[in-house]
């Protein structure tokens, strides 16, 4: 990504998901020290306005918008822990409440809540909460911004990472470079969607928990492929 960004001399990014803007966020530096423009788009209410908002206050090129993205323009319901907003609880909010339900079973929420001295309700219908947010469509999106060229699409959508894919219509908006995490996804869709990138003119890599996915075109960076 260092060497990516440098490459060039103005650089667009839209961000879905992007939590408080700074934990865990693998682009914050590279907004920062190389000036990027772009949306950052961050659907919690209080994870927007209390943190990703102001840190990127400064940031002229940047715009923080509270909403998701979606097919369509509109408001939908996310689910999200009910009883804590450190970084680690609203980093798993989600629009599948099966997702969350699956948090507290495999013991990621009983692990987090014992590191960090939290006390879990014994009352189960406190443990998740519901939040109704905006939601804008690509469309609107690059319309609303007049965004024409995308140099990354970085995705971090908490199980529903290939959904902003095919939302995103990648084949129309022509992102060089698309940056997704692979955790929790199945094999088989994850596969599925490898080869639709790649039939769309993309090499794909997987680093770890995200897969990079880069234009052939590019050939600057095509020795990361090999």
């Amino acid at each position: 990504m260092n060497a990516y960004s440098l490459s060039k001399k103005e650089f667009t990014v839209i961000q879905i998901g992007a939590n408080d803007g700074i934990t865990h966020d693998p682009i914050h530096k590279f907004i920062k020290r190389d000036n990027w423009k772009g949306v950052l788009l961050e659907p919690q209410s209080g994870v927007f306005h209390q943190f990703l908002k102001k840190i990127y206050a400064k940031n002229k090129g940047i715009v923080t918008l509270c909403a998701a993205i979606g097919e369509e323009d509109g408001f939908l319901p996310i689910y999200k822990i009910a009883f804590s907003d450190m970084r680690w609880a609203t980093g798993l909010t989600s629009f599948s409440k099966e997702k969350i339900e699956d948090a507290f079973q495999n013991g990621i929420v009983e692990i987090n809540c014992s590191k960090f001295g939290i006390e879990i309700p014994q009352d189960k219908s406190k443990w998740i909460s519901e939040e109704n947010v905006e939601v804008i469509s690509p469309k609107t999106l690059l319309k609303k911004f007049g965004i024409g060229k995308i140099d990354l699409l970085q995705i971090d959508a908490e199980g529903y990472d290939l959904e902003v894919i095919r939302i995103f219509d990648i084949e129309n908006t022509n992102p060089e470079a698309i940056i997704f995490e692979n955790v929790g996804l199945e094999e088989s869709d994850y596969q599925t969607y490898l080869k639709k990138l790649r039939d769309a003119g993309y090499n794909t890599r997987k680093f770890g928990p995200n897969t990079l996915a880069l234009k052939k075109e590019n050939i600057q960076f095509q020795k990361y492929f090999a």
